[in-house]
């Protein structure tokens, strides 16, 4: 099995220790796994030179014979991109209502044009416990159930929700920041993608 990985640091904590996303699915299906995942990447990135070198999701896609391109992204866009002032508007270019246009459906309709399958992952949640990211649960809920409107669309995407992985209250899960996946939220993470991928390829 062959399988791209996209994204932004969700996909990239841990890579040190080699407890990363791309790792533990390695470890868990035997595949063949290239991350082309960049700690900061967004979606909406204009800069050419550093947009090419992995900071634009967009062109972190590499054609190529990929039985699975697995993807996430579009908090850095919501967080740090929009300044909490345009959320909506931001949350419009990422992604429209029905699923049908913006910037992570067409990533993902590139995706499948080269045969492969898409599986989109959603962010972990915080739990409640003075996370900065506690002020964008709307908006990251939002962003996922469109995302989720778009997977319905073809039997070839599917999304994975993390958003019931973390406990009330639970801090392990999350790094000292409590923004990115501890050692463990990545591992429990790349273990349900890993088991996603093996559900939907049967």
């Amino acid at each position: 099995m062959r399988i791209l990985v996209l994204g932004d640091s969700f996909m990239t904590s841990n890579a040190s220790k080699g407890f990363a996303v791309p790792h533990v699915l390695k470890e868990q299906l035997g595949a063949n796994v290239k991350s082309k995942a960049t700690t900061g990447a967004r979606y909406v990135y204009r800069l050419p030179i550093t947009g090419s070198l992995g900071l634009n999701i967009s062109k972190q896609f590499v054609p190529g014979r990929w039985d699975w391109v697995v993807m996430n992204g579009g908090g850095n866009d919501l967080w740090l991109g929009c300044g909490c002032t345009r959320c909506q508007k931001r949350l419009n270019r990422l992604i429209a209502p029905d699923g049908m246009s913006g910037k992570i459906p067409t990533l993902v309709s590139r995706a499948r044009q080269t045969g492969a399958r898409v599986l989109y992952v959603g962010y972990l949640r915080s739990p409640g416990a003075n996370s900065p990211i506690e002020h964008c649960k709307d908006e990251g809920d939002a962003l996922e159930a469109r995302i989720e409107v778009m997977a319905t669309r073809d039997a070839g995407v599917a999304f994975v929700s993390l958003a019931d992985m973390v406990p009330t209250g639970d801090r392990s899960y999350h790094a000292l920041d409590m923004i990115h996946p501890s050692a463990k939220g990545s591992i429990a993470a790349g273990k349900r993608i890993a088991d996603a991928i093996e559900r939907f390829s049967n």
